[in-house]
């Protein structure tokens, strides 16, 4: 298994929050925006004005230009806001595929071992991971020593060390062993998991406004 996040300007991304930045026209959506929401009315305003213009023959050009421009500052807010939260989904997508594909070596009464989805472990099962494999969920290590990359989970490049008994015995599922033998005793149900805090957060955070955002309402604030 392998965590795979996708990328801000992804296709599918972009069209999908092009097709959602129209519905945020709707005032319903903007109300928790005050400024956006006198932008839009100030975009609507602007383009009467600029309409009746037209219409009895007057110039209308500097009108027309306030127009676009305010129509441009809100539909590319809206845009922005609705990449945001597509990527927001995609991670919780691609966060919850990589869970429901990870398998696992079950230890069994007799020293067996069957082979089950990670979905399918519960606390008290013993698993075992070698080489290569992916720790399938949140455990303790009970027995063995082994390098363990945990970049998927936490970023960090630098494969770090986790060993039975002391404090580097904790591993999270989703991380791979590098090099290493080791028996898991698993701590975490299915949904109780670092993994699947995780989609929780990514899908319940409210997001935060980055600093161009915060700038651009400051300014509009003092243009309205």
């Amino acid at each position: 298994m392998k965590i795979n996040m996708p990328g801000l300007w992804q296709s599918d991304l972009v069209a999908q929050a092009v097709r959602d930045s129209i519905p945020k026209l709707d005032p319903r959506s903007l109300w928790r925006n005050p400024v956006m929401l006198a932008v839009e009315i100030g975009a609507l305003l602007t383009t009467l004005i600029s309409a009746g213009d037209i219409i009895q023959g007057r110039p209308y050009g500097f009108d027309a230009q306030i127009s676009i421009w305010l129509w441009f500052t809100i539909l590319f807010a809206n845009f922005a806001e609705a990449l945001a939260e597509g990527r927001g989904r995609a991670q919780a997508e691609t966060l919850r595929s990589a869970r429901s594909e990870a398998k696992a070596h079950r230890i069994i009464p007799g020293d067996r071992i069957e082979d089950v989805s990670a979905l399918d472990l519960r606390k008290g099962d013993l698993v075992l991971v070698e080489d290569g494999g992916i720790i399938p969920g949140d455990g303790e290590i009970s027995e063995g020593v082994a390098l363990v990359d945990e970049s998927a989970i936490t970023g960090e490049s630098a494969p770090v060390v986790r060993e039975a008994g002391g404090n580097l015995s904790g591993v999270t599922g989703g991380t791979r062993v590098l090099s290493g033998k080791v028996t898991i005793n698993i701590t975490a149900n299915p949904g109780e998991t670092f993994l699947d805090q995780m989609i929780g957060m990514v899908e319940s955070a409210k997001r935060q406004k980055t600093p161009n955002e915060k700038a651009l309402e400051i300014l509009l604030i003092g243009l309205t």
